[in-house]
């Protein structure tokens, strides 16, 4: 039975649930459920701290984890990111007094504060930063600087207006760029099982991002409509009963739909329609 650790609570937690029942798999109905089975999916699930996952993970005892990049890098565990999910995006980045620093050199000698040192003490190593003190923070480090305990903080920024209301700026380049990820332990063998579920998490991926859009097309224009809608390989292209006339199913990304709708109308192509993809398998 495949042994995945879920995120139990957090802004991981509601979409990776949310991805695994689209999925097909069984999800808790109780929060304080902390362990789930799934025997027609030969799955258990472990609701687990996220912060926790990528440790039980690389240790083996799970096979598979959902949690952040972030939570990954800055444990150290001995596991890897097989999967970006596209979701919980985070930008992980130094902030500073205004004026005090313009890049990460400025920080030999400085205090900083934060809940990620594990990532923050690579990041500094890999720059040659060898002087720096970090201190570790659980929670919010907004007001590290102001009392005192730091110079500098390393957090998670969203709009920075936080930062701006304690009087400090972001200076650098980010840290991480980080969003939900299934990891699995470094160097692990194959898995049928594991395979299908990365199988079925690909496929929710594909089906948020695409529509399916079906349109007529005169024959002699074919060439140009399936140029503005190539599909993931290629469009199916069916002759209509109507000579000269042929039909053509193509999947196209969510978010260019109505941009793509308006260029086939200009070439001539005819009832246009788009449906949502409920599943899709790679």
């Amino acid at each position: 039975m495949l042994r995945i650790a879920v995120p139990n609570k957090g802004s991981l937690s509601e979409p990776a649930s949310a991805m695994l029942h689209e999925a097909g798999y069984r999800q808790r109905k109780d929060s304080k459920e902390l362990v789930l089975v799934d025997p027609e999916n030969n799955v258990e699930f472990f609701f687990l701290r996220p912060r926790d996952i990528a440790i039980y993970v690389g240790s083996g005892r799970l096979d598979i984890g959902i949690t952040g990049r972030d939570l990954l890098l800055d444990s150290g565990a001995d596991a890897e990111e097989v999967l970006a999910l596209g979701f919980a995006g985070s930008t992980f980045r130094f902030a500073a007094p205004a004026g005090t620093a313009n890049s990460v050199k400025d920080l030999e000698g400085r205090r900083i504060a934060t809940s990620y040192t594990g990532l923050v003490e690579a990041h500094l190593a890999e720059h040659g930063v060898t002087a720096a003190a970090v201190t570790k923070l659980d929670g919010a480090v907004e007001t590290a600087v102001q009392l005192g305990v730091a110079d500098v903080i390393a957090d998670v920024v969203e709009t920075g207006t936080s930062l701006r209301n304690a009087g400090m700026e972001v200076f650098g380049e980010p840290i991480l760029v980080s969003d939900a990820v299934v990891i699995r332990p470094t160097g692990a063998p194959e898995d049928n099982g594991a395979d299908q579920f990365l199988r079925r998490l690909q496929g929710v991926l594909v089906a948020r991002r695409y529509v399916m859009m079906d349109y007529d097309i005169r024959a002699e224009r074919v060439a140009e409509a399936v140029a503005l809608t190539p599909g993931l390989e290629s469009p199916t292209v069916s002759p209509l009963h109507s000579e000269g006339w042929v039909a053509v199913r193509a999947m196209v990304l969510r978010k260019e739909a109505q941009r793509i709708m308006d260029d086939l109308w200009a070439i001539g192509a005819r009832a246009i329609l788009v449906t949502n993809i409920h599943a899709c398998r790679l």
